[in-house]
């Protein structure tokens, strides 16, 4: 191991192929069905959920890509957030990222893509066989990674092409063949459940949909890795929100084509599958639903990526344990692999979490939380003094750059702090002590580090 820099290997394509692989591949198919249960079968709120949750994305992209724009360093959210309230406040967001957010949402996506391949086999996908694909899918990801970066970039850049191919398809044809049958405009027309509470619904939905538009700020951890960094994140983000942004919705419509809002609701797991069926044929759909499993995969690899560089990018500023092991980068492969190992250790005990208190009887007594939705939250809460920062900092940004969108994007992660407190509730209070558990640690390891510096 030495202490090398990373190398600048990947091109605007690549970032591009980041932020929509990673947020494409899951949560569109994963979340589907809990959004229409959420608004009790109303397709227009959940239509309407989507948009939101979109538009949230997008303006916290366009904000952070204004950053970019002026600071790099070796993972874009802790430069953003060290930039803006200093040293202290990056240190603890970047912990946050590396023990709580990165290996949590990772770990839910080994499940998922697990989930799939389990619905595709006929497996129970909260038995046994589940529980051992989604550990084989999280070492084999941090093995691709690990051995060569490369190959993983590559194979980002493929499965995100490979992705849209059923999202697309589902889109156009699903809609041309629900306009034909008239499924289309009677899910429009049908609520499943009218009583429920429609305003509670949609910030339930909006919640959810939070776990299928995250994963846009992970690719700001490769901008020490990017080819002309200032110019091509900031690109990067933009475009690639937009194009998830816009999937999504146009996926969401063309699934009603397939299948009733009863159907999909009843499907649990199998529901995206039965609408790929009934447009596409049994064959057509199973074939469809293997880009599906494939597309996962694309996301976690992108999740494990972010990862991968979690210690890292703490060490590299001379922060956390042991900094001398963590920020080095083997020279071969270009990849900072003890930090990538305790990544790999992090995603397995999140993994063993998110069984224990939503797959099973809970193990957990009564802490047990949704570690899918929450630790997303958590990070929009942690963007907003960033956001206000910005603001008061960056005078020689113009008016819309620096006050208009900054706004915007606090009122977007305000309303996502509203919206879990009602979707969650309790459970965002024993979600808070865990992380405020682990948040501790992390004061004790940066005092330790200070004291023996003197």
């Amino acid at each position: 191991m030495t202490e090398n820099n990373l190398h600048r290997k990947y091109g605007l394509f690549t970032a591009i192929a980041m932020v929509v692989g990673i947020v494409i591949g899951s949560g569109v198919f994963f979340k589907a069905e809990k959004i229409l249960l959420a608004t009790g079968g109303n397709l227009t709120i959940a239509i309407f959920a989507w948009v939101i949750g979109g538009l949230i994305m997008v303006v916290c992209a366009y904000t952070f890509a204004t950053m970019a724009t002026k600071y790099e360093h070796v993972n874009g959210i802790i430069d953003y957030a060290e930039a803006a309230l200093g040293s202290g406040y990056g240190y603890y967001v970047g912990w946050f990222m590396t023990f709580v957010y990165y290996p949590a949402i990772t770990s839910v996506l080994a499940w998922v893509s697990a989930r799939y391949l389990c619905v595709l086999l006929g497996f129970s996908i909260t038995g046994g066989e589940c529980l051992a694909l989604s550990g084989f899918f999280l070492i084999a990801t941090y093995a691709m990674n690990a051995l060569s970066p490369k190959l993983a970039g590559k194979f980002q850049v493929s499965t995100t092409i490979i992705k849209l191919i059923p999202l697309l398809l589902m889109a156009v044809v699903g809609l041309i063949v629900g306009l034909v049958n008239g499924m289309t405009i009677e899910n429009f027309k049908t609520v499943v459940n009218p009583d429920v509470h429609q305003g509670n619904a949609l910030l339930t939905a909006v919640v959810a949909t939070a776990f299928a538009y995250e994963g846009w700020i992970v690719a700001t951890s490769i901008n020490a890795e990017l080819k002309d960094a200032k110019k091509n994140l900031p690109r990067a983000l933009v475009a690639g929100t937009l194009i998830v942004a816009s999937v999504y919705i146009l996926y969401y419509i063309g699934l009603t084509g397939g299948i009733s809002n009863a159907e999909m609701m009843q499907g649990g797991e199998a529901g995206a599958k039965l609408a790929f069926s009934s447009v596409f044929g049994r064959i057509g759909g199973t074939a469809l639903f293997v880009f599906v499993v494939i597309s996962c995969l694309g996301t976690l690899n992108g999740l494990m990526l972010g990862c991968s560089r979690g210690l890292y990018s703490l060490a590299a500023r001379n922060e956390g344990p042991r900094p001398d092991i963590f920020r080095q980068v083997d020279p071969v492969t270009n990849m900072p692999t003890n930090s990538a190992v305790v990544g790999l250790l992090m995603c397995g005990a999140w993994l063993v979490y998110f069984y224990g208190a939503n797959l099973t009887t809970p193990w957990f007594g009564p802490v047990c939380f949704d570690s899918s939705e929450l630790p997303i939250v958590t990070l929009y809460a942690s963007y907003i003094p960033i956001f206000l920062m910005l603001c008061k900092k960056e005078k020689e940004l113009s008016p819309f750059k620096r006050f208009v969108m900054p706004a915007l994007a606090i009122c977007g992660c305000i309303f996502m702090l509203y919206a879990a407190v009602v979707a969650h509730g309790i459970a965002v209070a024993w979600y808070l002590a865990v992380s405020v558990v682990i948040m501790l640690i992390g004061v004790i390891f940066r005092k330790g580090r200070k004291t023996g510096a003197k």
